[in-house]
């Protein structure tokens, strides 16, 4: 059997492990710790050491037995945990993720790095279990045990084996029963146990299914590939005898210490730790007949079936627009197989679509450990509160918004939290409060960064800007203040360290966002603390559009974008000092945008008066589109044009139509860039409608 083709499956099942084991990790109390997450980690630890020598990676295997020995002593109570401690945990599940994504690559981990995390983790052994405690864990020699330079590490290939385990000069008979499995895996499965060895008999009582197997493979080994093949729930894996011979025991006393530090599976008990725990499942399990209730699927083949769909939608669209330009069109039973076939179409579009979607707790689950490591590094007691993470977001945009947020995490902690004591001297509690949120906001989620700390400082960010050369002025709002922090090289840190003040980031932050369709806004109280909202669309796949003509071309504007419509009057036409025009809605006054203008439009209305107004919002301020007709909404398969063309000022994306023309979908705000990019030509062939007004800001 080739055993790489499990590779990806270890890999990612390796990765979850290790999620699993931070998180339990960073909600350990080290004072009072809770058994059960104690004995989570220690699972996960024992499950990677087990996948990793199975497949040969010995580094990771090295790595993790080490680990799993002082996992195993504090799970029992005999090393008493403290906040150091956690962090040496935490510092070898960072090099187990190293070392995975070496193999990952295809590579060998970094030796130095490996030594290193192998000497850290035998000087604690060392430390706090003492000598002996110290060399049955760490493998130091026995003639030396005060010395911190312990003996070299065999290769894990040649650790003794405990009982039942395989060894090279004889095979170890062990018992597998299969619990719950459908006969048609379970002949597979048993194919694949006589690639891992000898059978010797097979039994079958009710839903188990016993297997004697004999093999030079060890029992975690075997259990470690069955897992890759069937769910840990319907497998047990029991040594019957155990076959270790005295010189491999005698000869090499380091790696006896090693193999004694975690207690071997007796015959008596499953050797997997997790058992116990499986075993209360395993009804269940049979009733389901064996069925697993979920699969792996590769990314690539979901994006396929969603490019697929969007196609559909497209060709339906098409069928719609022959109908309707066609004399079947009063054709009923045409008519109700079109309207079945779109209603079908999209129900399997959002079918398709949810499958992309994951949870936020996916993005919030990363950032614990990034807390609590620059809180104590930057002296300072902090609370992480995260909220909604449940709420559902496209998979593509999970991977993109993790830089950003991380930023924004990061500027809290560092700029906005004070230090505990300055916080009680403002009267606030000593540990600071930083919450994560997510919503589903119509056909957008909501991400919020929220913390509890000092606010923005209007005055310091103003002198700031001034002092870079920005154009400013006292009269601007808070709104547009708060805006200024997105200025590239714009930093207010008094220092530059590790952490900030090199005015790096926000400036990205803001256009990667805008990148992925969605904008950035900023709330601030003096004293009381900021908060960083971000919008975006639930999926860069589909898009629900409003589509508008200008001339004859036709345009598709984001309906999550569009707030009303209306008829400009002259009255409320303003014209502005450089060309610029403003529409006054209500109490507010709107910079307008020609969209014929900007992107150079032929025989398109240029009265305003005659046409219409959109209104739309974009970064967080409204602008108003002039357009010739509003044609009505229509839900889109957005296409990428820089993939397929180049980047085009104003257009975020394109699409195509049900008559088989494309139509480009606008950016509202980079609309209004480009608008006055082009401001020292006339926007209306009537200015003379639009009157003057000395002082007006716009909203």
């Amino acid at each position: 059997m080739d055993i790489t083709e499990f590779y990806d499956t270890f890999f990612e099942e390796a990765d979850e492990l290790l999620a699993e084991m931070e998180s339990h990790l960073l909600e350990l109390d080290v004072d009072n710790p809770d058994v059960e997450r104690l004995n989570a980690i220690f699972r996960a630890a024992h499950s990677i050491k087990g996948g990793a020598g199975t497949f040969g990676f010995e580094a990771l295997q090295r790595t993790t037995h080490l680990l799993e020995n002082l996992l195993d002593y504090t799970r029992r109570g005999e090393l008493a945990l403290r906040r150091d401690i956690v962090d040496t945990f935490l510092e070898a599940k960072d090099m187990l993720n190293d070392q995975l994504d070496a193999y990952r690559q295809g590579g060998e981990p970094d030796p130095e790095a490996l030594e290193r995390i192998c000497e850290t983790l035998r000087r604690l052994a060392l430390e706090e279990l003492g000598e002996d405690a110290g060399a049955e864990v760490a493998g130091a020699a026995p003639s030396a045990p005060a010395s911190p330079e312990p003996a070299a590490d065999p290769a894990p290939a040649e650790a003794a084996p405990s009982a039942g385990e395989g060894t090279p000069d004889g095979g170890a008979r062990f018992q597998v029963t299969l619990i719950g499995v459908a006969d048609k895996d379970r002949d597979l499965l048993i194919e694949e146990l006589a690639q891992l060895g000898d059978i010797e008999d097979q039994q079958a009582d009710g839903e188990r299914h016993r297997v004697v197997l004999t093999s030079s493979l060890s029992g975690d080994d075997i259990e470690a590939v069955m897992c890759f093949i069937a769910e840990p729930e319907q497998l047990e894996v029991r040594a019957l005898d155990a076959a270790v011979p005295a010189a491999a025991t005698e000869s090499k006393p380091e790696v006896k210490a090693e193999a004694e530090a975690v207690p071997a599976p007796a015959a008596t008990k499953p050797a997997a730790p997790a058992k116990a725990e499986a075993a209360a499942k395993s009804s269940d399990a049979a009733k389901k007949g064996g069925e697993s209730t979920s699969i792996r699927v590769p990314v690539s083949k979901v994006d396929q079936i969603i490019n697929l769909v969007g196609e559909l939608i497209i060709t339906q669209s098409m069928l719609n627009q022959v109908a309707e330009d066609s004399e079947t069109v009063n054709d009923g039973a045409l008519v109700t197989g079109l309207n079945l076939l779109q209603r079908t179409a999209r129900d399997l579009q959002e079918a398709v679509m949810s499958v992309r979607m994951v949870p936020m707790d996916y993005v919030f689950s990363r950032f614990p450990r990034l807390v609590r490591d620059l809180a104590g590094k930057l002296g300072k007691d902090v609370e992480l509160i995260t909220e909604g993470k449940s709420t559902e977001l496209d998979k593509g945009l999970t991977e993109r918004i993790i830089d950003p947020l991380t930023h924004l995490v990061r500027n809290s902690l560092d700029h906005g939290i004070e230090t505990p004591d300055r916080r009680e001297a403002a009267g606030k509690p000593r540990t600071g409060r930083l919450t994560l949120s997510a919503q589903h906001q119509g056909g957008n989620i909501l991400i919020e960064v929220i913390d509890d700390g000092g606010g923005l400082n209007r005055d310091k960010i103003l002198e700031k800007a001034r002092s870079s050369g920005l154009s400013v002025s006292d009269s601007m709002s808070d709104d547009e203040v708060w805006q200024l922090i997105f200025a590239p090289g714009f930093s207010t840190a008094d220092a530059v360290s590790d952490v900030s003040g090199r005015g790096v980031g926000m400036d990205v932050v803001k256009r990667n966002i805008q990148a992925m369709g969605g904008h950035v806004e900023i709330l601030s109280t003096p004293g009381q603390g900021t908060t960083t909202r971000i919008v975006l669309p639930l999926t860069l796949a589909i898009l629900d559009g409003m589509s508008i003509k200008v001339g004859e071309e036709m345009f598709i504007l984001p309906v999550s974008a569009v707030i009303e419509s209306l008829q400009p009057r002259a009255d409320d036409l303003y014209s502005m000092a450089g060309g610029d025009v403003l529409l006054k809605v209500r109490e507010d006054y709107l910079p307008v945008v020609a969209v014929h203008h900007a992107l150079d439009v032929a025989d398109a209305i240029t009265d305003p008066t005659r046409a219409i107004a959109v209104i739309v919002q974009g970064e967080g301020r409204r602008y108003a589109l002039l357009v010739d007709q509003l044609v009505g909404q229509q839900q889109v398969v957005v296409k990428n044009l820089e993939t397929n063309y180049r980047k085009v000022p104003g257009v975020s994306a394109a699409t195509i139509l049900g008559d088989g023309s494309v139509a480009l979908i606008l950016d509202v705000a980079d609309m209004h860039r480009l608008g006055q990019s082009k401001k020292e030509n006339p926007v209306f062939g009537a200015p003379t409608r639009a009157r003057p007004v000395e002082e007006v800001e716009p909203s």
